[in-house]
């Protein structure tokens, strides 16, 4: 690298630091004002814990915002170039503006990667263990207490309520299996619900039918396509899963095509993380790093920082659709990157041939 990479790199990573740091600033501070959730984790793990927990999630929430501040804060750095009349110099010099946003990418490329692997895994990890989703509320639909899961097999499809899960998704407590098709049994009610080679297992169960009197009937089975991992995952999030726990449940497949959605999805959005802030960067050397006769910067950041947050809210509605299996989750997570590269490149292009 050339002192001239050195001094790029130095000017933008300085500015985007400082964004990113005043951004997390002001997350950490709107996530401590969430009083119940830190007096509980206080109160089972001290306060050390609980200060460790609001961060975690600062963490999480400021991983999300990257594309909007890392844009922001490459304005702000390139702006200082140019104010400095040090961009100036270097394309005086005949360094092409290609050339100088070299260092910038590369870096950004690899600090994206070790964000997405390690930030992002630790962050979950710590928040998981501290205060994880509660099962079977991580929709506004299920009745608090209540766990509602679809299952299907060779039997046909199947509903199970229970209002208990031991950790794993291996047993539930206080089961309700409901019949969805035609069954000589179209409601059984148990005490615990075992998941046990590709089998639900209902030790003691309580089978009642319309037109008979209650009866038990010991060691029921049913047959599911679910493993523990998709039912866990089920009654959580994939928001509650790392970067390494998405690869090993993708690896050994998983049956519900919902469940996958999501799962490949969050899976591709961070590995396409780097793409997403290289977009960002381009765009902000776009609007900013080209030739203009007057010194007036605003519309052009104004420009970047509307396009910047048009990118987000479009990387968030194809992060919704592929999480849902509207989109193909590797075209959702990667689709909006490459528009918001293209766009870049394409605009600088246009501003750097000498035609505006």
């Amino acid at each position: 690298m050339t002192r001239i990479d050195w001094l790029v790199l130095k000017r933008l990573g300085s500015r985007i630091g400082v964004t990113v740091f005043l951004i997390y600033g002001l997350i950490m501070l709107v996530e401590s004002l969430d009083t119940w959730r830190f007096t509980v984790v206080s109160e089972q793990a001290g306060l050390p814990m609980a200060l460790l927990m609001v961060a975690m999630s600062a963490v999480r929430w400021t991983i999300k915002t990257l594309p909007v501040t890392v844009l922001m804060g490459a304005i702000l750095g390139l702006v200082d170039l140019k104010s400095r009349h040090e961009l100036t110099v270097i394309k005086a010099s005949g360094i092409s503006i290609w050339r100088a946003v070299r260092a910038p990418t590369i870096a950004l490329i690899l600090i994206s990667f070790a964000i997405a692997i390690g930030a992002e895994t630790a962050s979950t990890q710590i928040n998981r263990d501290l205060y994880p989703t509660p099962p079977g509320q991580a929709a506004l639909l299920t009745p608090p207490g209540e766990i509602w899961i679809e299952q299907e097999g060779d039997n046909g499809k199947y509903v199970i309520m229970a209002r208990s899960m031991s950790p794993g998704g291996t047993q539930l407590g206080d089961v309700t299996l409901f019949h969805l098709g035609r069954s000589d049994i179209p409601r059984l009610e148990a005490q615990e619900a075992l998941l046990e080679n590709g089998k639900w297992r209902l030790p003691l169960a309580i089978a009642r039918t319309p037109d008979a009197q209650p009866y038990a009937v010991r060691d029921y089975e049913i047959a599911t396509r679910s493993t523990p991992a998709e039912i866990s995952l089920k009654l959580a999030s994939t928001e509650d899963m790392t970067f390494f726990d998405l690869a090993n449940l993708l690896q050994r497949g998983v049956a519900d095509p919902l469940v996958k959605s999501a799962a490949t999805m969050r899976l591709f959005k961070l590995l396409s993380l780097p793409l997403v802030l290289s977009g960002s960067l381009f765009i902000a050397f776009a609007f900013t790093a080209g030739y203009r006769r007057d010194t007036n910067l605003g519309p052009s950041v104004l420009y970047g920082v509307v396009l910047g947050f048009v990118v987000f809210v479009i990387t968030e509605m194809a992060d919704r659709a592929g999480s849902t299996g509207v989109l193909d989750p590797a075209f959702a997570a990667v689709g909006p990157a490459l528009v918001a590269i293209v766009v870049g490149v394409t605009v600088l292009l246009h501003k750097e041939d000498g035609r505006t």
